[in-house]
């Protein structure tokens, strides 16, 4: 994670100009690199990242003088209490890439060490717990030497410039305001489909599954920034009272209604890209032929609330699909004409697409008339398409974690989950599963390379609907 994401991100932001010039990075392990190695390694994934510009001399030069290897155990006081000596430093921005399982001895041991001031904040990565239960008991852990204040639960998702131009969407243009709700919205769909496996963190994953891995955190977020109320001020705790809204008002799934709620898949071999692939099971590091844990699912959510009463939000992640995107589908009524000799279900086209990945844009789709001098007149779905890429060609897009990182040393905890937050999450999630194991609800194997099982396509069907790019 350091390499990949957060060393090129750190980057960016010295090459940016955006770290203080007191700012030191510290690389803090057990030292299974000479220092020259170290420093290639990163130097390379910076060289070999999508975000990072480019790396030149100059620039690598300064942004190394700010980089330290420490050789260390972060679980023994004694060496946080050296870091704190050798630095001569009192602030500091503590980033546990770890395991969650070590997150209480490393807490722990720098309550010890007095390294923690008022000053100073914690950063932690997912999972978080795999239940409410545990989610509350490593929760504690850090609540016993860090206030809320100076917790920032990661989620690179929120992190994504598309994701943070949810709220400007909605909230800055005028037309869009009057229509966000159930009198002008049919339903919403929120769909991640990733064409990779799981192979090399199988282990990981079958104690996950998609609706613990992607559900819980990433996609629940986009639900909550979809559905959120204008928040009275635009502060990090205002905007997430918003979104603890929506979580809670979150309609209970259960043993009572998770059978027609959701569907749980498991993928088959198949070919991605023109690749033949193996099934979830034949993976090369698969521990089991019998695992029934879900690498795909489909939630039909609802928000019982006054806004979004009675329109559906259907969910939907998986990997091994077809494509790889992330996109938000906003389905608005279809319209009713009453002067013009037109099938009214062919008039079911007005969406709004925010597309989240690999192309980020946004689409909107309306009808028009088809030019012709023919009898009557004939409608045809057209869209216009803005290109982030193409509409902001003179602006880098920085990375998820570029602008995560950047907040931590701003103090701004808009883009991070509180914990109550995740307590909701968990909430409604863990009544899922409960209902999953109380009605024995099996994981469908599905075709690598395809849209997921085919009830998944019923789920939507039924309510008179399709999903959008279902193959």
């Amino acid at each position: 994670m350091a390499f990949r994401k957060l060393y090129p991100a750190l980057f960016s932001l010295h090459k940016e100009k955006l770290l203080a010039d007191c700012t030191k990075i510290v690389g803090f392990g057990r030292g299974n690199l000479s220092p020259e190695e170290f420093m290639q390694t990163m130097r390379q994934w910076a060289i070999d990242s999508e975000y990072v510009k480019e790396v030149d001399d100059a620039s690598w030069e300064t942004f190394a003088a700010r980089v330290i290897q420490f050789v260390g155990d972060a679980t023994d006081p004694q060496d946080l209490v050296r870091l704190k000596s050798d630095l001569g430093a009192e602030d500091f921005i503590f980033y546990l890439s770890t395991p969650p399982s070590i997150f209480a001895p490393i807490c722990e041991a720098m309550g010890k060490a007095g390294v923690v001031s008022d000053n100073c904040r914690l950063v932690v990565e997912k999972p978080l717990g795999t239940s409410l239960a545990s989610f509350d008991e490593i929760n504690d852990t850090l609540f016993r030497t860090f206030e809320e204040h100076q917790i920032y639960r990661i989620d690179h998702y929120l992190g994504k410039e598309t994701v943070q131009n949810l709220l400007a969407l909605r909230f800055a243009n005028i037309f869009f305001d009057p229509l966000w709700n159930r009198n002008y919205i049919d339903h919403v769909q929120i769909t991640v489909a990733e064409t990779v496996g799981v192979g090399g963190r199988w282990s990981y994953y079958d104690e996950s599954g998609a609706l613990r891995d992607m559900v819980q955190n990433h996609i629940l977020q986009l639900v909550c920034l979809v559905a959120m109320e204008f928040p009275a001020r635009n502060r990090a705790d205002d905007i997430r009272d918003e979104k603890l809204k929506v979580i809670r008002s979150l309609k209970t799934i259960d043993a009572s209604n998770v059978q027609q709620n959701t569907v749980r898949g498991q993928y088959g071999d198949g070919s991605v890209n023109n690749e033949l692939v193996a099934s979830y099971s034949d993976e090369e590091d698969a521990q089991s032929k019998k695992s029934n844990t879900e690498t795909f699912i489909a939630v039909k959510a609802e928000i019982e609330n006054n806004r979004w009463q009675g329109v559906p939000f259907y969910l939907r992640t998986g990997k091994r699909m077809a494509n790889r995107y992330s996109e938000i589908v906003i389905q608005f009524k279809p319209v009713i004409f009453k002067f013009i000799d037109v099938d009214p279900n062919a008039i079911n086209n007005n969406q709004l697409i925010i597309r989240l990945q690999p192309n980020e844009g946004i689409e909107m789709s309306m009808m028009n008339k088809v030019p012709g001098l023919s009898e009557g007149m004939s409608l045809q779905n057209v869209g216009l398409n803005l290109s982030f890429e193409e509409a902001f060609e003179e602006h880098r897009s920085p990375s998820a974690y570029e602008r995560l990182l950047l907040d931590v040393t701003r103090g701004d905890q808009t883009l991070f989950m509180r914990s109550d937050e995740l307590r909701g999450a968990w909430r409604w999630v863990d009544g899922i599963i409960d209902g999953w194991q109380q009605t024995a609800q099996a994981a469908l194997s599905y075709k690598s390379g395809s849209s997921g099982p085919d009830d998944a396509l019923a789920l939507i069907l039924k309510d008179g609907r399709k999903w959008q790019n279902f193959e």
